[in-house]
């Protein structure tokens, strides 16, 4: 089930932030394949190692980590997911609110990738961990929207908590299916997916519950009466 498009008729701004991830995200990408030969250095340094962090390595990985792929699919579908749904969290967050909800959920799913695989000596790449965080924003904000997903040869339209909710029901199979071991045998960090989405869906529960207060005073300050000329 492939997203290709969701419902933006209510999107009130162009999603300039998720614009500027995507690029940021392409373009790294392409650094890291003019490398040649020394991209596994490249990904070996910048890219998340458990042990290593757990050995007290530099931190920075961390950030660096969530703008690096392992492939031209795996760039595609993370690129693919971001533009399609992270334009409306853009809409509701404002554009410096997004970009640190990105972040932070992106930071959630690395902690959660390490606590499963303290062990792991192989490193972590890609903007999955954040772009679940979206995801599991998305299920609480907007989980009514209609999603058109690819399914076999046909495009069906399906509510977003439908498609989000049989992708995080996935995830989270596909995790405690390989709890325990290390990403040398799933090749798929599952558990940074599964923690990035329920941090969004927290983020997301709290996001609701402050900001129609804040729409709700913006309301009340349009209806004051005034002249207007």
């Amino acid at each position: 089930m492939l997203p290709i498009g969701d419902d933006n008729r209510h999107r009130q701004s162009w999603p300039i932030v998720t614009a500027v991830l995507v690029v940021i995200n392409v373009l790294v990408f392409f650094y890291q394949v003019s490398l040649g030969p020394e991209i596994q250095s490249f990904i070996n340094n910048w890219g998340v190692v458990p042990v290593d962090i757990l050995a007290g390595a530099s931190f920075i990985t961390l950030l660096t980590s969530m703008f690096m792929h392992g492939g031209w699919a795996h760039l595609i579908g993370n690129m693919t997911f971001l533009w399609i749904f992270g334009d409306n969290i853009e809409d509701r967050l404002g554009r410096w609110k997004y970009l640190g909800f990105y972040l932070l959920t992106g930071l959630a799913a690395s902690a959660t990738h390490i606590s499963l695989n303290p062990a792991s000596s192989i490193p972590s790449v890609g903007a999955s961990g954040a772009i679940s965080g979206i995801l599991g924003a998305y299920i609480v904000l907007f989980g009514s929207n209609r999603v058109r997903v690819l399914i076999g040869r046909a495009v069906q339209t399906v509510p977003a908590w439908t498609m989000l909710g049989l992708w995080a029901l996935q995830q989270g199979v596909a995790t405690f299916a390989v709890i325990g071991q290390t990403e040398q045998t799933s090749g798929v960090a599952y558990g940074a997916h599964l923690g990035g989405f329920i941090a969004g869906v927290i983020g997301a529960f709290i996001i609701r519950a402050v900001l129609p207060q804040q729409q709700k005073r913006s309301s009340q300050q349009d209806s004051v009466p005034v002249a207007r000329r």
